[in-house]
């Protein structure tokens, strides 16, 4: 009876284990943005983005607070939250995607990941490239796309248009450790 017993908690333990060791978790991913103006460039850097990283299921999840970026004026973070992504509202971004292909045994690869960004309420598919690289225990995932502001229906004042592109390019960087409860 004993040895069932041992052999049923070592069986839980060692699935537990191994379920573990397929999930990693970036706590300070970092995101970053810019945006080329005739009157002035605009950047901004968010250094407290969330992200999970499920390996067995080839997904992967970000959050991160859309108040968490920060800009060089203070006027341009009162702008971006106030007037365009309007914080108060829509206080977070998220994206949640598929690693196609994503083989799990390479230690670099280059890979399209394919999921739903949500910016400003409204949720868009996009497909991001995404170079990933693996060591003995975490993995790092870097990578840049572009986002048009009319899709994630961002008003742009007509008295500011030649001074806010269009279109905004992302880039990230996600350093994941195994996930520990």
């Amino acid at each position: 009876m004993n040895k069932r017993l041992l052999l049923l908690l070592l069986s839980f333990f060692a699935t537990h284990l191994i379920n573990a060791q397929d999930e990693f978790i970036a706590r300070q991913g970092q995101v970053s943005f810019f945006s080329y103006a005739s009157v002035e460039n605009i950047e901004a850097q968010n250094n407290q983005v969330l992200s999970i990283l499920d390996v067995a299921n080839k997904k992967i999840a970000v959050s991160m607070l859309m108040r968490a970026f920060v800009f060089k004026k203070d006027l341009m973070y009162e702008h971006f939250n106030e007037s365009y992504v309007e914080s108060d509202i829509y206080p977070k971004a998220t994206f949640e995607g598929n690693i196609i292909d994503f083989d799990t045994k390479a230690s670099n690869q280059v890979k399209i990941i394919e999921g739903n960004l949500n910016i400003h309420g409204i949720t868009k598919k996009t497909n991001v490239k995404a170079t990933i690289s693996k060591d003995e225990s975490a993995y790092l995932i870097t990578g840049e796309f572009v986002v048009l502001v009319k899709d994630f229906d961002i008003k742009i004042p007509p008295v500011l248009t030649s001074n806010i592109a269009k279109s905004i390019t992302l880039k990230f960087t996600f350093q994941y450790q195994p996930y520990e409860e």
